[in-house]
């Protein structure tokens, strides 16, 4: 198949090393930061924050939160362009939603007599809350949208990326405690320009399982 997008999903791998000398360019980060933005979220809920490394400080706190675990993903810190932490609410509250029905209010989209009807969807959240008021096993899987969503976005742009559930999620809630706001984050993109003399996973052939053996057309 020739379609744009099955080109940039079987272009699209997880590398491996990362040239250093390289940087994502402005525009294209705006691109992407205004696509993780538009990300899809269960009731619209947007239960997330995103955390950019940029910087060389903060990618040497970053870099800091792999001394007890996961040293295999470390090297991408520092060599990555950029590094994204993807954080989600853990007490995701009808506070918060309406923060999502205000917005909705003020581009037209619901009309300002019908806020309270709009908190009919709450339900579903309430549904997703234990007794304790956690909501994490629903916030954080939407986090995964976000993620799969820019992960198609840098494929087009022809930007790399390394999605990483290594990484220790304690270290990283004590190190960026101010930024993430109690929010917890279990999984970070790093995002730049493979090394094509030390990345050998550029040169291995696609895998995947056939489809007749995943998808089931009824």
């Amino acid at each position: 198949m020739t379609h744009s997008i099955i080109k940039d999903l079987k272009q699209r791998y997880t590398v491996k090393r990362y040239d250093h000398t390289k940087r994502i360019p402005q525009q294209e980060l705006e691109v992407i930061y205004e696509a993780i933005g538009l990300s899809a979220s269960s009731i619209n809920s947007q239960p997330w924050k995103f955390i950019v490394i940029e910087s060389d400080a903060a990618k040497e706190r970053m870099h800091s939160t792999f001394k007890n675990m996961y040293q295999f993903n470390q090297p991408h810190i520092k060599a990555a362009s950029h590094i994204i932490l993807f954080a989600y609410n853990p007490r995701y509250t009808r506070e918060d939603y309406a923060q999502v029905i205000d917005k909705d209010i003020a581009v037209g989209r619901t009309a300002p007599e019908n806020r309270e009807q709009a908190f009919g969807a709450f339900a579903f959240a309430e549904s997703n809350t234990d007794e304790s008021g956690d909501t994490s096993a629903w916030t954080k899987a939407q986090t995964y949208l976000a993620l799969g969503n820019t992960l198609h976005v840098l494929a087009r742009l022809g930007i790399d990326s390394t999605p990483m559930e290594g990484v220790d999620s304690t270290l990283i809630s004590e190190e960026f405690k101010e930024e993430l706001g109690g929010y917890g984050c279990d999984v970070a993109l790093a995002m730049g320009y493979h090394d094509p003399s030390e990345d050998y996973n550029a040169k291995l052939p696609k895998s995947r399982l056939d489809l007749d053996s995943v998808l089931k057309v009824l």
